[in-house]
C-alpha cells in the first residue's frame, strides 16, 4: 500500500522538486515511523554528512590506479585526500545485482541478487538497506540518479522520492546528434522484430555541448541545488548521486573525447581468450552488439574497438569532471571536513581483455572496480592494498558516522585500514559469481569455478596474478597446482552464500 501512495505523490513531488522545494519528507517520518531506533538532534549535528557517489561500468581507469594516460584529476586528488582500495571487489558483475548487493550488504546466490533488472527489496525483503538504515538513525536521505537500478526500489527508505533525469535508464532516447538520432532510426527499421529485440543508436557520440546536455550533467546540477538545500537543514544528509556513463552507449561532450590523441590508443595485449579458457567463461557480449554498427557475431574491426577504447576513457573524464563539481560545492558551503565521501564502480568492464567487451564474466576485469573513501578525522593518502567486498561498504560507512550494525549484515569494516593499521594475518578472500560460475580472489590467485544446472562442476580456471596479473594462462588443469586448486575449491565453497 505505501508504495502506491509514493506512485500517486510522485506528479506532486516533481512540481516540489521542481520549484526547488524539495518535497515532503517521506521516508524519516511515514515510512519509518514504527521504528524506535533514531539519534537525537543533538547527536545528529555531531555526525558526518554523507556524499555517495555510484559510476556505473566504472572499472579502476583512473589515474591514481596507474593508468597514467587517464586525465582524471578531480578523482585523483580525491583518492590522494582520503583511501583508495587497491583491491575492492563487486559481488556479481551485473548493475542491478551489484547495487542491491551493497546496498544491502547481503551476497547474492543463486536464488537472489542475479540480474541486471532485480529490485532489492523483492530479493530480499527482509534486509534494512543502506539509505534507510540512516534514515531510520536521524539522517535526511536524498538519491539523485541511478543509486538502485530500479529507482523506486526500496523507496521508502528516502526522505524524498528517488529522482532521475526522463529517459536516462533506457541508454537509447539520450543521443544529441542529428545524425545519431538518423542512425538509430534507421537500426529500429532494420533490426528484426520480437519481444527481446534490441534497436540502438551508436554505440558512441561527441557533441560539442556543454556538460548538463547529457542525463549525468543534468544530475549534477539537481544534486547541486540538493546540497544547498540540504546544507541548510539541522539534521545530517545522506546525498547519493549516481552517473550512468561511462555505461554504453559512450556519450561524452567533445571536450572530453579531444583529451586523448586517438592515434596513441591501443588494444590491451591480452586481446584473445587466455590459453586453456573453458568456453563457459566466455560469452558473446550482447550488450554491445545491441548497437548500430557493431557485428552480431565476430571480432570487432581494430578502429571500432580503439573507437570504443576513445568513448570510455572520454565517458570517465567527464564524469571526474562533474563529480569535481560536487566536491567543489562541498568545499565553498564549508561542508569538506564534515562530510564522508565515497565513490565506487557498481563493476568491472571488459575494454576487449580476452576477446571480451562489456562485463558479465568472471574475470579480473568483471569483478574489480574502484574504491574511494575519505571521511573526517582519518588520515589521506591512504592505500589500502587489502582485499575488500563491496558488501564492507554499509558496516564501513555505519562506522564512519557513528551508527550501530544491523542484524543482517555478511560485511565487514574496512574502517581500521584507512587509519593504517596493518591487516590481520589471517587474508581475506572477495567471493563473487555470475551465472553459473563462482569465483574467489586471494591476495595471489582468482580461482572460478562454472556449475551445471545441478550443482556440479562444469570447468574451472585459475589464474596466478603475481606471475599473471593479466589472466593469460589458466592453469587450474596443471598437475602442479591441484593441491591448490582443491584447496582454492574448499574456499570458494565455504565462502560462498548458498540458495
Amino acid at each position: 500500500m505505501l508504495r502506491w501512495l509514493f506512485v500517486l505523490a510522485l506528479p506532486m513531488a516533481a512540481v516540489w522538486l521542481a520549484a526547488g522545494l524539495g518535497g515532503p519528507s517521506w521516508g524519516t517520518n511515514a515510512a519509518l515511523a514504527d521504528e524506535p531506533e533514531g539519534a537525537e538532534v543533538g547527536q545528529n549535528a555531531k555526525r558526518p554528512h554523507v556524499l555517495f557517489l555510484a559510476v556505473d561500468d566504472l572499472r579502476p581507469q583512473l589515474g591514481c590506479y596507474g593508468h597514467w594516460q587517464m586525465v582524471t584529476p578531480r578523482l585523483d586528488a580525491l583518492a590522494a585526500s582520503g583511501a583508495r582500495f587497491d583491491r575492492a571487489y563487486c559481488m556479481i558483475p551485473v548493475c542491478g545485482a551489484s547495487r542491491a548487493s551493497l546496498m544491502t550488504g547481503l551476497r547474492p546466490t543463486p536464488n537472489r541478487f542475479r540480474t541486471w533488472d532485480c529490485w532489492a527489496e523483492r530479493d530480499a525483503p527482509e534486509a534494512v538497506p543502506l539509505n534507510a538504515h540512516f534514515t531510520r538513525h536521524g539522517y535526511y536521505a536524498i538519491s539523485l540518479g541511478k543509486v538502485f537500478h530500479q529507482n523506486l526500489d526500496h523507496v521508502e527508505g528516502w526522505s524524498e522520492i528517488p529522482w532521475r533525469p526522463e529517459g536516462s535508464v533506457s541508454y537509447c532516447d539520450c543521443y544529441l546528434l542529428p545524425e545519431s538520432l538518423e542512425i538509430e532510426r534507421r537500426h529500429r527499421e532494420a533490426a528484426p522484430r520480437g519481444p527481446n529485440a534490441r534497436h540502438r543508436g551508436p554505440a558512441y557520440e561527441a557533441a560539442d555541448v556543454p556538460d548538463h546536455a547529457y542525463s549525468d550533467g543534468i544530475v549534477v546540477e539537481r544534486a547541486l541545488v540538493a546540497m544547498r538545500r540540504l546544507a541548510a537543514r539541522e539534521e545530517p544528509f545522506f546525498l547519493a548521486v549516481g552517473f550512468i556513463r561511462p555505461h554504453l552507449p559512450f556519450l561524452a561532450p567533445t571536450r572530453y573525447w579531444d583529451l586523448y590523441d586517438f592515434d596513441t590508443i591501443r588494444l590491451p595485449d591480452n586481446y584473445r581468450p587466455p590459453e586453456d579458457c573453458p568456453p563457459e567463461a566466455l560469452h558473446n557480449w550482447g550488450e554491445l552488439r545491441a548497437y548500430a554498427g557493431i557485428p552480431q557475431r565476430g571480432p570487432l574491426t581494430d578502429e571500432t574497438a580503439r573507437r570504443l577504447i576513445h568513448g570510455y576513457y572520454a565517458c570517465v573524464s567527464y564524469v571526474d569532471a562533474l563529480i569535481g563539481k560536487l566536491l567543489d560545492e562541498l568545499q565553498k558551503l564549508g561542508l569538506e571536513d564534515d562530510t564522508i565521501v565515497v565513490l565506487w564502480g557498481d563493476h568491472g568492464w571488459q575494454l576487449g581483455e580476452h576477446g571480451l567487451w562489456c562485463k558479465h564474466s568472471c574475470f579480473e576485469t568483471s569483478m574489480h572496480s574502484p574504491l574511494i573513501v575519505r571521511a573526517p578525522g582519518m588520515p589521506a593518502g591512504v592505500e589500502v592494498g587489502q582485499l575488500v567486498e563491496f558488501i564492507d561498504i554499509y558496516p564501513s560507512l555505519c562506522e564512519l558516522a557513528g551508527l550501530p550494525l544491523p542484524d543482517h549484515l555478511q560485511g565487514a569494516s574496512f574502517v581500521p585500514w584507512m587509519q593504517g593499521v596493518e591487516p590481520t594475518p589471517a587474508a581475506r578472500e572477495a567471493v563473487g559469481r555470475y551465472g553459473r560460475g563462482e569465483t574467489i580472489r586471494t591476495q595471489r590467485y582468482r580461482y572460478t569455478e562454472y556449475l551445471d544446472a545441478g550443482g556440479r562442476r562444469r570447468a574451472r580456471m585459475l589464474y596466478d596474478h603475481q606471475a599473471d596479473p593479466h589472466e593469460t594462462v589458466n592453469i587450474a588443469e596443471h598437475p602442479e597446482h591441484r593441491e591448490l586448486v582443491e584447496q582454492l575449491s574448499e574456499r570458494l565453497h565455504a565462502g560462498r552464500e548458498q540458495p
